[in-house]
């Protein structure tokens, strides 16, 4: 591997992995000589893959696994149908008829503190597919609400809207904050390989932390 990466959430948790960290961090890396524009790095989901060309970053996921499909948890006596895929870090998916009215947190931190899911817990993610485009809305473990794109949540969504007859590959995934992620997969009947998310990336700022503030 090129080099280690760890993945933090806003409340310091470590995830296993991020894709759309992951994206950047490439990025990153290629842009300040640390790796190549093709490069391996590690996480603790594993070895991952990823190519640079300017923005655009393709990064190769882990391989999914825990395929579970229309199964049913119960939440304050409802009963709720949702199906299930590890894409580096657990997703719940809910395909729902819009993703603007639905019970956002009280659904997504419901399912996502659920008994079924312990002691991990799981992120949620609600699904809407239109004209070959899922759109989708991601309340985020470790975050503890939404976020406005979640990378191995689209990664999730795309799959299992292939798994419904729904969509082909690649997937066009549209994000709560309006970004496009493209995902590639290669499928055969209930295993996926060569699972791949790619975007654009956009280099916000640079900073500098000092010595001193370690010592805190």
């Amino acid at each position: 591997a090129d080099f280690r990466w760890n993945f933090f959430n806003a409340d310091g948790s470590v995830a296993e992995m991020c894709g759309n960290g992951g994206r950047c961090a490439a990025r990153y890396a290629a842009e300040r000589g640390i790796a190549g524009r093709s490069m391996v790095f590690e996480t603790m989901a594993g070895l991952i893959h990823a190519d640079v060309s300017g923005r655009r970053v393709k990064l190769q996921m882990t391989t999914p696994g825990g395929l579970a499909i229309d199964r049913t948890l119960t939440l304050r006596g409802r009963k709720i149908r949702y199906s299930f895929l590890d894409t580096g870090v657990p997703h719940v998916v809910l395909f729902v008829p819009g993703i603007e009215k639905v019970d956002f947190i009280g659904v997504g931190r419901g399912i996502r503190m659920h008994r079924s899911f312990a002691p991990r817990g799981t992120n949620v993610n609600f699904a809407h597919v239109r004209n070959g485009v899922v759109s989708v809305r991601t309340y985020e473990r470790g975050v503890e609400g939404e976020t406005l794109s979640c990378g191995t949540g689209a990664v999730a969504c795309a799959i299992l809207s292939a798994v419904h007859g729904l969509v082909r590959p690649p997937v066009t995934v549209r994000t709560r904050g309006g970004e496009e992620l493209l995902i590639h997969f290669d499928r055969e009947k209930r295993e996926f390989g060569e699972v791949y998310l790619e975007g654009d990336t956009s280099w916000s700022c640079d900073g500098v932390i000092t010595e001193e503030a370690y010592r805190y």
